[in-house]
């Protein structure tokens, strides 16, 4: 059997060619498994898997847990609220104390960058980097490949867009490793306060025209403007971002061509991306919400056969 060349999912940087390839064909397997009458395989009955959510979360969670059970493995599920950490427990002692109840993987969303490579220092466990502040959302960056794939074929030479707030998104630095290691042209398109310095250092060409970047690119990937990590005023007003940046149908209609359109989500309807485009036969919003369950059923899986446990 083939295998990942990590033992945790900290990041796309961290992982080679080969793996996104194994991932792919896996959940390729996996999709067609959640598509049968009975969605469950016994894979990972002897399994047990703790969900640790720092910050609110509704796909990626239920996107998790739902790969986990259809994978038949045991789930705990923590919350943040009733938890010992706001008594002024550590990181590190809250995993171990979970570990310590013989639990197998942790999947981790944390509002500081780093958090998940910090814990797979300090604990004995496999870790999946569900989200770490604004750094990388790995499993969010391999549904979205997944899913250009199945809508662009290979992706070596494709122009992939990715529009909106990427100062402060997880999401498009772990989709322009994941873009560029498949082969795929990148272009950023933003105000010039919502990029992050020294972002062409990662070999993608930058616009702040929203139409020009619409008439080069194969695929639009949408990004919200993350209000809740902004400390300071980005742009004069959500008005005018929506003007210059918010995808409307009227917009796709004067292209030259018919591109695909993605959102990782939550869709903040009116603002980056119209009604009328999210519903469009253009958008693979929701394929990409169902890819998320066979994706993440293929990085549990492949991690877990990591793992000594046996009938795997």
């Amino acid at each position: 059997m083939k295998s990942l060349s990590v033992s945790n999912l900290l990041g796309i940087k961290y992982l080679q060619l080969e793996d996104l390839h194994l991932i792919f064909e896996t959940a390729t397997h996996f999709k067609e498994v959640i598509n049968r009458p009975i969605k469950k395989v016994p894979s990972l009955r002897d399994v047990t898997i703790a969900n640790l959510f720092f910050e609110n979360s509704t796909r990626t969670k239920l996107s998790f847990e739902l790969a986990e059970k259809r994978l038949s493995a045991e789930v705990i599920n923590f919350s943040i609220s009733q938890s010992s950490v706001n008594k002024g427990e550590t990181l590190v002692d809250t995993v171990n104390n979970i570990l310590a109840m013989k639990v197998d993987m942790i999947v981790i969303r944390h509002p500081n960058p780093g958090s998940a490579h910090f814990l797979s220092k300090h604990v004995d466990s496999c870790i999946i980097n569900a989200g770490d502040g604004t750094h990388e959302h790995p499993s969010q960056a391999l549904l979205d490949a997944f899913s250009l794939k199945e809508k662009l074929g290979d992706l070596t030479g494709k122009r992939i867009a990715i529009v909106g707030d990427i100062l402060h998104s997880r999401v498009a630095l772990s989709n322009i490793y994941a873009l560029k290691m498949l082969g795929a042209d990148v272009k950023l398109c933003a105000p010039k306060s919502l990029l992050p310095k020294h972002i062409q250092s990662l070999d993608v060409s930058i616009s702040s025209d929203l139409m020009k970047t619409l008439n080069w690119c194969d695929a639009a990937n949408m990004l919200r403007v993350q209000n809740e990590r902004m400390d300071l005023n980005y742009f004069p007003s959500i008005r005018e971002y929506t003007q210059k940046f918010g995808l409307t149908g009227k917009l796709l209609k004067k292209l030259r061509k018919e591109i695909v359109i993605l959102h990782p989500g939550p869709i903040n309807r009116g603002v980056e991306i119209s009604s009328e485009v999210a519903d469009s036969d253009q958008s693979i919003i929701l394929d990409q919400v169902e890819n998320g369950v066979a994706v993440r059923m293929a990085i549990i899986y492949l991690l877990a056969s990591k793992i000594i446990i046996p009938n795997i």
